[in-house]
């Protein structure tokens, strides 16, 4: 019987939002005494108001929000002048946001 392999922790966390982010980086530092980004990197996706206010502040990647809600009306408008539905595929750049939870590299 060979012994249990030791637990491989991450070196850094990409959450699916920022309030994930900032739940999850609670949890880490309440629960687990691991640092924040010293042992572990956190990034958020949205990058809401209260990113760069939590304990430590959170690096997160921007929408472009203006962009997307001006792309999204036009699209409507249009569709709807028209009388036909018309569907384009539009992209757009995101940026991030580096803040204190995750360390250069």
């Amino acid at each position: 019987m060979q012994p249990p392999r030791p637990v491989q922790r991450p070196d850094a966390v990409f959450c699916a939002n920022d309030l994930l982010a900032v739940g999850f980086m609670q949890a880490v530092i309440m629960f687990t005494g691991l640092r924040v980004p010293e042992d572990l990197a956190i990034i958020g996706y949205d990058d809401i108001d209260y990113a760069f206010s939590t304990i430590v502040p959170l690096t997160s990647v921007r929408q472009p929000a203006d962009l997307l809600g001006r792309t999204a009306v036009e699209s409507l408008l249009a569709e709807n002048e028209s009388g036909a539905q018309s569907h384009r595929d539009e992209k757009f750049t995101p940026e991030l946001i580096v803040r204190q939870s995750t360390r250069t590299v």
